[in-house]
């Protein structure tokens, strides 16, 4: 484990997307060769950047989305049989967490995990309360905190599910990260999309009303959003966080993450400039 000066550390986030981890068209079927080969190249890009912390987040893909999409827990919960729901939700997206972090622990990366259906509190699907704490101790001491799209208790809505990104976009504010990493299927936003012989490679403010009209939803169910709104909300983070840079891009690459990290510009970019 990494425990550094704080001064001297860099922080980054990690989203590895429910299409890149599971097979989005089986339910419940995760991509184990794929999950194990990205904790792989997650320490041997930690043991090659020392100063580098890892925040990382992971969709729920075949997980959580089919019972989420059936019960239209996202929205709300209130019946009994949506209470049900709730918990189908919660048990898919504990379960592929435990698929996740089994196999970071198995590659000798220190992940811990914080359940957000124990530990945050939303209001009409927005973070409310979180206290961060245990987080930012975790980060101190050269732990990987991971978190991942889960539901949650809602003061208006009675439950709800939160994505990775509505997480990842409250935590940026506490946490300021350098860069924010978006791992999918895709090798990042296309202009010609389902074609996909033309990449997007910077979104910024000037350019997202024309890119807007292009952007596709996801092509399997995706009850947190197709990548329309991904991109609004990476827009919204850069906007509010000067310096931080935004990449989606393909992590069915081999070692993209530690192409990122040291540099390169693989993907699509989103900046506020």
């Amino acid at each position: 484990m990494h425990t550094d000066n704080k001064e001297n550390q860099e922080l980054i986030f990690v989203k590895l997307g429910g299409s890149l981890i599971t097979e989005k068209s089986k339910p419940r079927t995760p991509r184990m060769k794929v999950i194990d080969r990205l904790a792989n190249e997650i320490l041997q890009t930690l043991d090659k950047y020392p100063h580098i912390r890892l925040l990382v987040g992971h969709g729920s893909g075949s997980f959580g989305h089919v019972p989420a999409n059936q019960y239209k827990t996202r929205h709300g919960v209130k019946t009994i049989e949506e209470w049900k729901g709730f918990l189908e939700v919660w048990q898919d997206a504990s379960n592929l967490n435990r698929i996740v972090v089994e196999a970071f622990i198995n590659a000798r990366l220190p992940a811990i995990t914080f359940p957000p259906s124990a530990i945050v509190t939303a209001s009409h699907g927005k973070v409310m309360n979180w206290d961060v704490n245990p987080i930012r101790y975790a980060l101190n001491v050269g732990l990987i905190p991971t978190i991942y799209g889960d539901v949650v208790f809602d003061t208006i809505l009675g439950g709800t599910i939160l994505s990775t990104e509505d997480l990842f976009d409250y935590l940026a504010f506490k946490f300021n990260p350098k860069k924010i990493l978006m791992a999918t299927l895709e090798e990042g936003i296309w202009a010609d999309y389902p074609k996909k012989s033309c990449l997007v490679e910077n979104i910024n403010q000037e350019n997202f009303a024309e890119i807007e009209s292009i952007l596709a939803g996801s092509t399997s169910t995706d009850v947190t959003g197709g990548m329309a709104s991904k991109v609004k909300q990476s827009l919204e983070m850069v906007k509010k966080l000067p310096g931080l840079e935004v990449f989606i891009f393909s992590g069915d690459i081999p070692y993209a993450i530690e192409k990122i990290i040291s540099g390169a510009e693989l993907g699509t970019k989103i900046t506020s400039l």
